[in-house]
């Protein structure tokens, strides 16, 4: 299990989009194995591959890993995206978790019934706008650096230009009213791991479509 790290997913986003996200601003090539029928996350689970009989899982340095909170914790440890220390870890860690949040309310809503999706979309757009964005722009401007925290790129950074694009392909003009996470967009953007993540033809996979959804229930239920 040497040599890149393998990721064992469906072929979309879901909760393997961070992990591709950060070890691609790591600058870390990886494969991809995609679960593609129910037979295929039987064999995982049969053949002990999957701790807690879940995905995503990714085989790497020896390991095969579970749980992305713990997937994501380690690639930023192994890969100098994790802050200086103890405190800016803490920090870091307030962040992901807050952004995690709010991928889950983004990444649910093409799984949400008809008549449940102009709720939802009300609810991502409220809580987008009103709890969380709030609270990143206040942290750029108090902080004062290009980075969300010390001065260093770290996976707190990853994970916002993550959210934010998605906000914005939820509701283009979401970060109208926040000019310093528009700034910080255009900046991240082009750091060069990241724009070359964000050119056609990478492993970031596209807005999950509606017409998916069937598919990705297929397999897990």
């Amino acid at each position: 299990m040497s040599g890149k790290p393998k990721l064992h997913y469906f072929n979309g986003r879901g909760r393997m989009e961070p992990i591709r996200w950060l070890l691609a601003a790591a600058g870390v090539e990886f494969e991809e194995c995609f679960v593609e029928t129910k037979d295929d996350l039987t064999k995982l689970k049969k053949d002990g591959s999957l701790l807690f009989q879940q995905l995503p899982m990714v085989e790497i340095d020896g390991m095969k890993m579970v749980q992305t909170r713990a997937i994501l914790s380690y690639i930023a440890g192994r890969y100098n995206l994790y802050g200086k220390d103890l405190k800016e870890r803490a920090l870091i860690d307030m962040y992901v978790e807050a952004l995690m949040d709010l991928n889950e309310l983004l990444m649910s809503y093409p799984f949400q019934p008809a008549d449940k999706k102009e709720q939802h979309f009300a609810n991502v757009v409220d809580k987008t706008t009103n709890r969380y964005f709030p609270v990143f722009e206040k942290v750029l401007k108090d902080h004062g650096q290009d980075f969300l925290v010390g001065n260093q790129f770290s996976r707190a950074d990853v994970q916002l230009i993550e959210v934010l694009l998605m906000a914005e392909e939820c509701k283009p003009d979401i970060l109208a009213n926040f000019p310093l996470l528009q700034k910080f967009k255009a900046r991240i953007s082009n750091i060069p791991a990241i724009n070359k993540f964000l050119q056609p033809g990478s492993q970031r996979k596209p807005p999950q479509d509606e017409k998916d959804v069937p598919k990705v229930l297929k397999i897990f239920y």
